[in-house]
């Protein structure tokens, strides 16, 4: 017999409906983390030696947090169906877990945006001075639709829309930087939802079974 009645039985599903979207978000986040680490243009760009892996760390926060959301989705539906005191007590430390993980990869996007990139553009240019013609200086070029350096313009004629490589490397962790630092903050929000049904759901519970 369900253990909580009136407006508590309407928090229960509410958190049960909230816990499948949670389950969903999860799975986007764990997508989106996924595409950023093996995104063929990314990965042509920086899965080289010598190459600055910190864009990968916010990512591989994505990845984690992602998965974790989306165990503890289906452990938080369990936990509001059985009204287990357990079980959503449990959920709510989770997701307070996860609630940090999600805001430091957002925090960490957008704190150390600058620094990604002056870090990939530093080696863009040193690998440029050392070879111009090399493997990845092309692949940088294709990618991101550029030529030369600021202080190294290419010497053969190309289109008058051509970027330099600097501009073209900023420009494009620019928008992949934000990515990281909007998901990973605005799932941050919603976990405070959740956070807020569990410890409502939990304490109806706990005060049905003080009055029985």
């Amino acid at each position: 017999m369900s253990k909580v009645e009136g407006g508590m039985k309407c928090v229960k599903y509410l958190l049960f409906v909230f816990n499948f979207i949670f389950w969903l978000m999860g799975s986007f986040v764990l997508a989106v983390g996924l595409w950023l680490r093996f995104d063929p243009e990314t990965v042509s760009l920086l899965n080289v030696d010598k190459a600055p892996d910190t864009f990968f760390i916010g990512v591989y926060i994505l990845i984690g947090a992602g998965s974790l959301v989306m165990l503890v989705g289906f452990f938080g539906c369990c936990g509001a169906v059985r009204e287990s005191q357990c079980l959503l007590g449990s959920f709510f430390a989770c997701l307070l877990i996860i609630f940090g993980a999600e805001l430091a990869a957002g925090v960490f996007g957008f704190l150390n945006k600058d620094k990604i990139i002056k870090d990939v553009q530093t080696f863009y240019t040193t690998t440029y001075n050392e070879n111009n013609n090399s493997t990845l200086i092309i692949s940088y070029q294709k990618v991101l639709n550029c030529c030369g350096t600021i202080e190294s313009p290419c010497s053969e004629p190309v289109a008058t829309e051509t970027k330099d490589c600097e501009t073209g490397i900023k420009e494009f962790f620019n928008s992949k930087l934000f990515i990281i630092g909007y998901v990973g903050i605005g799932i941050a929000g919603v976990m405070i939802i959740g956070m807020i049904f569990s410890m409502v759901l939990c304490c109806a519970i706990r005060n049905s079974r003080e009055v029985i």
